[in-house]
């Protein structure tokens, strides 16, 4: 659809963000794969720092600039949470599940579950609606089936973080908002100076519970290509009518919320970006301006 910023010439070979990572000395795969196994990751010193500071900007983005609430919500929920907001039963073999006694949990894949399944058995008000949430949380994904280049670094763990952007609406303005909602996807990338584009997906891209999606992909020059870092996707009253989400008008009139979410950011592939876009011929990364007050200081060196 459009393209912001230009993708960054170097006059060196550009390294992905595993070679800058460890030549930075903040990131430590094996210790990872010694603690968990395969596909998590320990980050260190200022890498960490760097990890923080990306949350809490992109919190702050959310809740003081687009008016969002942000809320601290559970990580494990239970089946009936699960299958409102349709991971279940479809996407089982990509969830991680617990149990303890006669409990059935699941390890949250997004905040998208617990944010929407907050209202759900609920009429609303529809003259209250748009809601408008965000969460910073932990999510897990087993991944199944996928292989390659992606599983190596921190572009697909089974653990990462992620603010996430939920909008509760009314059904007959869903596409406006889901325009809403990327507008604030985009000024988060825009804050950091990322170069990105916006792509619509074909239908056949789009998951199974969604009526239209927005990816947004961010350049990532050590792989030369870009690469998703949103998914910013309208549900109709797909979800709603799962999770019992209603709405009631001043006038009696009653029907099904509109749902829509997207990534605001996931805070691994914004911190591969930052290293990526922002490596310098030295070795060392400038991050964007936004980030310094944050982190207090502007450059990572080799170590």
């Amino acid at each position: 659809m459009r393209t912001w910023g230009e993708p960054q010439e170097f006059d060196f070979d550009p390294l992905d963000h595993v070679d800058i990572a460890e030549l930075l000395g903040i990131l430590d795969l094996p210790r990872a794969t010694k603690l968990a196994g395969p596909r998590f990751a320990v980050l260190r010193g200022k890498g960490a720092a760097l990890e923080r500071a990306i949350a809490r900007y992109l919190l702050d983005m959310a809740t003081e600039r687009n008016g969002y609430t942000e809320f601290s919500v559970p990580t494990l929920v239970n089946r009936v949470t699960m299958t409102g907001t349709g991971q279940l039963p479809k996407f089982e073999h990509d969830l991680f599940k617990t149990g303890v006694a006669d409990r059935e949990l699941y390890l949250i894949p997004t905040a998208e579950v617990p944010l929407t399944n907050l209202h759900a058995k609920e009429t609303l008000d529809l003259e209250q609606l748009p809601l408008a949430y965000t969460a910073h949380t932990p999510c897990f994904r087993s991944e199944a089936g996928s292989y390659g280049r992606d599983t190596r670094g921190l572009i697909r763990l089974h653990e990462f973080s992620k603010v996430e952007l939920v909008r509760i609406a009314d059904a007959e303005r869903s596409r406006e908002e889901l325009e809403v909602l990327l507008g604030h996807a985009e000024a988060a990338m825009q804050g950091l100076g990322l170069a990105y584009r916006v792509v619509k997906l074909a239908a056949g891209d789009i998951g199974f519970s969604a009526e239209f999606t927005y990816d947004i992909e961010v350049w990532l020059p050590g792989q030369r290509a870009y690469r998703e870092i949103s998914s910013v996707s309208d549900f109709g009253t797909f979800q709603a009518r799962r999770a019992g989400i209603r709405t009631k008008a001043k006038d009696g009139r009653r029907g099904f919320a509109a749902t829509l979410n997207g990534s605001g950011l996931p805070i691994g592939r914004t911190l591969v970006a930052v290293l990526e876009q922002g490596q310098q011929a030295d070795g060392s990364v400038r991050l964007p301006d936004a980030l310094v007050p944050y982190t207090g200081f502007e450059v990572l060196t080799p170590t």
